[in-house]
C-alpha cells in the first residue's frame, strides 16, 4: 500500500506543478470556459459577416434576374430562388439538408450556377469559380456590369 500512496502523491505533485492554481481545478475550468465562449463568439461574428456578404451579392444577382431582392435575406427561400433562376427545381434547396441527398442537390446547384453564369454572359468555364471558390463567383456576378439574358442559356426561364 505504501508504494501506491507514493505514486499517487508524486502524480499529484506533478499535476500541481503544471496547473495554474494550487488545487488545479477552479481557475483552469473558468479560463477554458472563457476561451471556448470567445472562440464561439468570434466564429458567430465570422459567419454572420459571411452571410451578410452572401446576401448582398445574391440581392444584386436577383435584381439583375428580375427577382425581388429581399428574397436574398430569407434562408432556404434564397436558395430555392437561386435554383429556379438557374433553371432547376427549387425543392433541391430543402433537400440539401438531408445527408447523401445533399450531394445530388449540390450537382443541381452547380448546374443552376452554370446557367446563371450563361444568362449573365459568362463563358462555360466560369462555372469553375462557382464550384471551387463560390464566394468569388457571387461577388464577381454581383459587382459585374453584365445584364440578364434569358435566351443565353438552354435552361427554362423563370416565367416558365
Amino acid at each position: 500500500m505504501n508504494i501506491l500512496t507514493t505514486i499517487a502523491q508524486s502524480y499529484y505533485e506533478d499535476y500541481d506543478t503544471y496547473s495554474n492554481t494550487s488545487n488545479g481545478t477552479g481557475a483552469d475550468a473558468a479560463t477554458t470556459g472563457i476561451l471556448v465562449l470567445m472562440f464561439m463568439f468570434i466564429w458567430f461574428i465570422f459567419f454572420i459577416a459571411i452571410y451578410i456578404v452572401f446576401a448582398i451579392c445574391l440581392m444584386k444577382i436577383f435584381k439583375k434576374a428580375g427577382v425581388k431582392p429581399w428574397i436574398a435575406w430569407v434562408p432556404f427561400y434564397n436558395s430555392w430562388k437561386l435554383y429556379e433562376i438557374g433553371g432547376q427545381q427549387g425543392f433541391w434547396a430543402v433537400l440539401a439538408i438531408i445527408p447523401i441527398v445533399n450531394l445530388v442537390s449540390a450537382v443541381y446547384l452547380y448546374i443552376a450556377m452554370y446557367h446563371i453564369g450563361k444568362k449573365l454572359g459568362k463563358e462555360d468555364i466560369f462555372v469553375l469559380w462557382a464550384i471551387f471558390l463560390p464566394v468569388v463567383w457571387f461577388i464577381w456576378l454581383a459587382v459585374d456590369t453584365s445584364t440578364w439574358n434569358d435566351k443565353a442559356s438552354s435552361a427554362p426561364s423563370l416565367a416558365a
